[in-house]
């Protein structure tokens, strides 16, 4: 009974020994491909000076609504912008800015926003920017603050960044 559970258990690290071999050799190309400087972590201002673009479309998405200019804000949708909020869908630039646009734009000329963190990545052709923000305006009268988060996905098009998603939610500070 020793004997069988000696050759099994080197069976096992034989087995073993292959695939791990196996996937030293797979991996050998990649490895001499890329050194150890491909693998460290980028620079927080490199990477932020990358996607910097994508958050300067946002930014001025958000002052153009604020506003109330809807031509500008429009002009950063794509035609076939999603944008999802309380449950609901506009499923593209000209069903948004013909209805919701103008209630969000109304609700928010008199607000004060307060940026509270903001997270944005690339990755190839697209970007997403997360946002917190507390949101201080007036509801009949009376002063309300609500914690809002945003997240708007861009797509790198040759007339520059436009956002093909906006997904809006918030609730009331307690």
């Amino acid at each position: 009974m020793m004997a069988t559970n000696t050759n099994q258990l080197s069976h096992k690290d034989h087995r073993m020994k292959f695939i791990t071999a196996m996937l030293l050799i797979a991996l050998a190309p990649l490895a001499q491909a890329h050194g150890p400087e491909a693998h460290a972590k980028p620079a927080a201002a490199a990477v932020e000076a990358q996607v910097a673009p994508a958050v300067k479309v946002v930014e001025e998405f958000s002052s153009a609504l604020q506003a109330g200019d809807l031509g500008r804000a429009g002009a950063l949708l794509a035609e076939d912008v999603l944008i999802l909020e309380s449950g609901g869908a506009e499923r593209s630039k000209e069903e948004y800015l013909g209805g919701h646009a103008g209630h969000d734009a109304e609700f928010l000329k008199a607000a004060h926003i307060q940026l509270v963190h903001r997270t944005a990545r690339l990755e190839g052709g697209f970007a997403w920017v997360g946002t917190e923000s507390e949101l201080h305006a007036s509801k009949d009268d009376k002063p309300i603050t609500l914690l809002s988060t945003e997240t708007m996905v861009l797509k790198n098009t040759p007339n520059g960044w436009r956002i093909v998603h906006i997904h809006w939610s918030s609730r009331p500070k307690r």
